[in-house]
């Protein structure tokens, strides 16, 4: 049973021959990026700006009155992530800092044979000159959150007086979590970004499905009895959703 349908994170990246456009939304000029070959008119926005996807030979002036017609959201979307205080596209590089758990973890970069360990808070990356180190912090922070969330799905179960099921980790794009009492129990290894409540929620929330695997008023009722300020935290996990860092 899944937890909830949103889009979380990665979006592609803009093909290099992409051209920068300018059009006048609301008296502001604002920058694009066209992308030709799409099989819809569509638009993104993140920190690198706006994107706008359309089929092959679609007119320029159709592009822009579609743009035009979502203009406030436009707008709107760019004043936020103008106001963000993290940018979402981290580069992994010694002295960095990442979002662990509600706090910040130091990235420390040292020659080694592409090796992760964790030191407290400090992330220590062993890396050859030529080593991915995005793929490198990626497998340590998924190394944290399967120790983290672990040891929260045993108090969960524990709490209705269950087995603790099979724990796995999601890189899903729209799902925090999902439960199947045949194969466990899968949280997603991105909320170890997120302070520990929100992460707490999503457990308790699978944890809940094992008992009741629908969406009904007796599932709630045990959410609650698991996690009584669950209607905050869903809130909360919907505003921070945009904001996961991607590295």
């Amino acid at each position: 049973m899944f937890l909830e349908q949103l889009r979380l994170f990665r979006l592609p990246s803009p093909p290099p021959e992409a051209k920068t456009r300018q059009l006048l939304i609301g008296g502001r000029i604002i920058d694009y990026r066209l992308k030709s070959g799409a099989t819809r008119l569509s638009m993104t926005i993140d920190e690198r700006g706006l994107r706008i996807g359309a089929p092959h030979r679609t007119a320029l002036s159709e592009i822009e009155a579609f743009v035009h017609g979502h203009g406030d959201w436009v707008l709107k979307k760019l004043d936020e992530l103008a106001h963000a205080s993290r940018p979402r596209h981290l580069t992994i590089k010694d002295g960095a800092r990442l979002p662990l758990l509600g706090g910040d973890a130091e990235v420390r970069v040292l020659p080694g044979a592409n090796r992760v360990r964790w030191v407290a808070d400090i992330l220590v990356l062993e890396a050859r000159p030529e080593a991915d180190l995005s793929l490198l912090a990626k497998r340590a922070l998924q190394k944290r959150a399967l120790t983290h969330f672990s040891g929260r799905l045993a108090y969960f179960s524990g709490q209705l007086d269950l087995e603790i099921p099979r724990l796995g980790l999601s890189s899903a794009h729209t799902r925090w979590g999902s439960c199947s009492k045949a194969s466990g129990i899968r949280v997603n290894w991105r909320l170890i970004h997120l302070p520990p409540h929100l992460g707490d929620y999503v457990v308790a929330h699978e944890v809940a499905h094992l008992l009741e695997m629908n969406h009904s008023r007796r599932f709630w009722a045990v959410v609650s009895s698991l996690y009584p300020d669950w209607k905050a935290a869903r809130n909360e996990l919907k505003q921070r959703a945009p904001s996961l860092p991607i590295l």
